[in-house]
């Protein structure tokens, strides 16, 4: 995954949410209808999309979905 539009697709795809690009930036409170068990679908299906592990502790610092764009993005 190397682009942010790929990143949220897979986040609409994996967590059933209708979130825009400009969602990406609100932190995860204001999101709506998000809560920890769609972090936890979102951890693993980034790790399947990617095929490589992807850091719990990392993930519950992160205060938005942009952050764990951060996390998980490999450069083109």
């Amino acid at each position: 995954m190397t682009t942010f539009e790929d990143f949220m697709a897979l986040v609409r795809t994996e967590v059933g949410l209708p979130l825009t690009d400009e969602d990406a930036h609100l932190p995860f409170d204001q999101l709506p209808e998000w809560d920890s068990l769609l972090l936890v679908t979102l951890l693993s299906a980034l790790e399947r999309a990617t095929g490589r592990r992807v850091s719990l502790p990392d993930v519950l610092q992160a205060a938005c979905l942009h952050d764990i764009y951060a996390l998980v993005a490999v450069p083109a």
